[in-house]
């Protein structure tokens, strides 16, 4: 309702009708659930809102708006109608957002199903190497009929023309077999480079995706700026494919953070395989045995508590 309405001065027979607005309000709400009357407003000539205040636990801040209204020159107030309304400082839900808004990156769990627009900015239709759709399309279904019939009538004609086909392949040959290597050509190029989809990574989807990944697991991470060296030069990297091989790779380091996720080459982490290499154990060295060199014999005690030189051997005093 507009200021220039709210600030009419309200029917005096419309504003005193507070105990009729109180009865419409308690027959609409649950016993008890109606409070005390908070402030009367002038919706028009002889139209009149009470507000009353609402009980109910779970709608704070809510009122009960009864309109009530009397006919030119009348003194009888009726009843127009008893509505529940926020107040100013009510408590409301949320403002409602699609789900495809709300959906958020681990939102998806087993079984759960996710379309994706016909017309989504990611992505853009791939390459058939022909007019029909490729087998993965979802138009593909409704052309199975019609290139059905197409081959059935192909066949029926090279029955017919078998004879004179044999008869005019040494003269001229056919078109038709160069036709079809050229487009098997093209279709085997192109299930290669993964085109042969029904639709493909658009330029913007291929960005978006880059940011996300950068974002995550790129060089301004708080372990990028810690580590010793980036995945650029990480043992541990496996490069993608295509054009993203130029700034993104795959993890493989169980130990790292990142294992398993696309990371960018100026990611790096504490795990770089060439960070702090373990050199190899030094091994000891062999035993050497010098059998040249003979051990001195021990001292021989004597008879008085001291020692005495050993006795020299037999054969060096000359004896046998």
């Amino acid at each position: 309702m507009s200021a220039a309405m709210r600030s009419r001065t309200p029917d005096r027979l419309c504003a005193e009708a507070v105990e009729l607005a109180r009865a419409a309000a308690e027959e609409a709400a649950l016993p008890g659930m109606v409070g005390e009357h908070v402030e009367v407003a002038a919706e028009g000539d002889r139209v009149v809102t009470h507000f009353f205040a609402c009980r109910e636990p779970g709608y704070r801040g809510w009122r009960w708006a009864v309109t009530v209204a009397r006919a030119s020159r009348a003194k009888i107030v009726t009843l127009d109608e008893a509505v529940l309304l926020p107040g100013p400082d009510a408590l409301l839900a949320p403002e409602w957002v699609p789900w495809s808004e709300r959906l958020r990156p681990g939102d998806m769990g087993p079984g759960d199903l996710l379309p994706t627009d016909a017309d989504d900015l990611r992505l853009e239709p791939g390459f058939s190497g022909e007019d029909a759709p490729p087998p993965s399309s979802v138009l593909a279904d409704e052309a199975t009929a019609g290139r059905r019939l197409t081959d059935l009538a192909d066949a029926e004609d090279a029955e017919l023309t078998d004879d004179s086909a044999e008869s005019s392949a040494e003269a001229a040959p056919a078109a038709g077999p160069a036709a079809t290597t050229e487009r098997g050509r093209i279709a085997a190029v192109a299930e290669e480079l993964g085109m042969r989809r029904a639709r493909v990574l658009s330029r913007y989807g291929l960005h978006a995706a880059a940011d996300r990944w950068d974002e995550l697991y790129g060089p301004k991470t708080a372990m990028a700026q810690a580590a010793p060296a980036s995945c650029a030069s990480c043992g541990f990297l496996v490069p993608l494919a295509g054009s993203l091989r130029q700034a993104f790779g795959v993890c493989a380091n169980e130990f790292g953070p990142a294992d398993g996720h696309v990371v960018s080459l100026g990611f790096g982490c504490g795990g770089h395989s060439e960070a702090a290499v373990m050199p190899k154990p030094l091994r000891p060295a062999p035993p050497v045995i010098d059998e040249t060199l003979v051990d001195p014999l021990p001292l021989r005690p004597d008879r008085t508590g001291g020692s005495v030189e050993p006795d020299a051997p037999a054969e060096e005093l000359g004896h046998s």
